[in-house]
Parts: C-alpha cells; sequence; structure tokens
C-alpha cells in the first residue's frame, strides 16, 4: 500500500505514519488534527488550539520563505531530507537533485515551467541548490549511494558548457567521503531500474541501541503526485531491486572514468 501527500483519515494511515507524526519527525494539516480530536473525543477548545499548533508548524524548515514555489507536499520529503542517514538513490534520466549544478538545475526548471518570469525561475532554484548543504555538514552528514544511467551523462541539458560544468561537479561530489556515484552503462543491457524507474530509500539514524529511530521510507516521484512507501514488503523489494543496480554498475572508479571521458567528450 502507497501513501500519497493527500493523507488519508487516520484509521487508513499506516503504523510509521502514525509513528512519524508521534514523535514529531512530521507535521499535520489543521483538517488531519481535527480529524484525530474528534476520533479521540477532545473538547472543543483543545482542538481548536491544536488545530492552530498544526498551522504554526507547518512553518518549520529554511524553506518556509520558498513556500509558493514549492511543489504542494514536497516540504514533508525536504524535512525527511533533512533528517536522513542514508540514501540509495537511483535516476534514470536527469542528475539527482543533490547533485546538480545551480546552471543544470535552472535549465531544468526553465524547460518545465513555460512562461514563468525569471524572478519565480530564480527563487525555484534557490529552493534546490540550498539543500545540497547538508552533504557537507560538520555534523552527522548523510551517506549518498547515487547510481545514474549513462544516458544521464549524454544528454546535454542546457547545452555543452552547463553539461560539462554539471559532469564535472559530479566527479569532485565523487570524491567525497560520504558520496558514491556509480554509472550503469549501456553495455549491462537490461536491469531492474529498467522497470522501477528512478526512486530513493531513506534510511534514518539509529538510536544509542542500534535500533532504528524511524523506518526506512521509499520516494517515487511521478507526474501526478509523489508516493511514500513504508511497508517491510515495499522496501524488501526495492532495497534488492537497488542492490541489483548497484552491483551491475561501473564501480566509483569506473564511473568517474567515465564522467570525466564524457566531460571531454
Amino acid at each position: 500500500m502507497c501513501h500519497r501527500i493527500a493523507a488519508p483519515p487516520p484509521h487508513e494511515w499506516s503504523e510509521a505514519k502514525i509513528w512519524r507524526i508521534e514523535t514529531g519527525q512530521t507535521s499535520l494539516r489543521s483538517l488531519d488534527v481535527e480529524t484525530m480530536c474528534r476520533i479521540y473525543g477532545a473538547p472543543g477548545d483543545l482542538t481548536e488550539a491544536l488545530m492552530g499548533l498544526a498551522r504554526e508548524t507547518k512553518a518549520r524548515g529554511w524553506w518556509h520563505s520558498y513556500g509558493d514555489v514549492i511543489p504542494e507536499g514536497f516540504d514533508v520529503y525536504m524535512g525527511l531530507e533533512e533528517a536522513a542517514a542514508r540514501f540509495a538513490w537511483y535516476e534514470s534520466e536527469l542528475v539527482p537533485g543533490l547533485l546538480q549544478t545551480e546552471d543544470y538545475a535552472r535549465a531544468l526548471i526553465q524547460a518545465g515551467n513555460p512562461g514563468v518570469g525569471d524572478a519565480e525561475i530564480e527563487r525555484r532554484v534557490h529552493v534546490r541548490i540550498p539543500r545540497q548543504a547538508l552533504l557537507t555538514r560538520v555534523t552527522d552528514p548523510p551517506t549518498l549511494e547515487v547510481a545514474i544511467n549513462e544516458a544521464i551523462l549524454r544528454r546535454p541539458v542546457g547545452g555543452e558548457r552547463v553539461i560539462t560544468g554539471q559532469l564535472r561537479h559530479l566527479h569532485e561530489a565523487n570524491e567525497l567521503p560520504n558520496v558514491s556515484i556509480r554509472v550503469m552503462p549501456f553495455a549491462a543491457g537490461l536491469h531492474h531500474g529498467i522497470a522501477s524507474g528512478p526512486f530513493v530509500i531513506l534510511t534514518f539514524p539509529r538510536n544509542g541501541s542500534g535500533q532504528e529511530t524511524e523506518p526506512p521510507i521509499v520516494y517515487v516521484e511521478s507526474l501526478t503526485g509523489e508516493l511514500y512507501l513504508d511497508k517491510p514488503r515495499e522496501i524488501d523489494r526495492y532495497a534488492a531491486t537497488f542492490t541489483n543496480i548497484w552491483e551491475s554498475s561501473l564501480d566509483e572508479t569506473a564511473s568517474g572514468q567515465l564522467i570525466s571521458q564524457a566531460a571531454r567528450e
């Protein structure tokens, strides 16, 4: 079962979602709070107070001032991204957002938003790029394992100058101790990523006892919305798919060489 941003009533929520709410890992809409209070029999004055708090806590996060240019519901993913300890990421067509240069991101945003003014385009760019700071933060930067299709290296997004700068940035990012980039070459033929499409598995920190502080989540973005998958069988299926993709890809050294070669070409 998958969960969309538009949350269903509490009785349809998964245990993992309830856990994230109870531990303050995610925010709630005021209407969700009202529904929960009605189910739990909370008095009217308490319900109103909690609904007010829900509206206020939606403002958390540095990205709040860019709320008008963030796709509906994506702030939930950004919160999870900030909390994650590890990303297992597969992309088939475009460089992952956490590894995009400003010029590459601008080219994508412009292409996806025809008719939008330059000022708004820049605001959208300035939402995407600051997210990358988590990779180089001083305290517990997450591990990022990314497998990308060779097609990404060959697609001249933004023109020759932009894609060359992007490829050089990928090569530099691959040198970070917490970042590993592997390329799935055309020569690999069929692999599990062809069927799965792009996805991200987010794993969260463990507590002092070595237990998960939050269950892993698979994030899948589609044309009509986002999916957050958290059932054990769903996680296992995507984890096995990522393992197949990772092992079928070139290792980090060979991937770096191919990225550099593509930049020279």
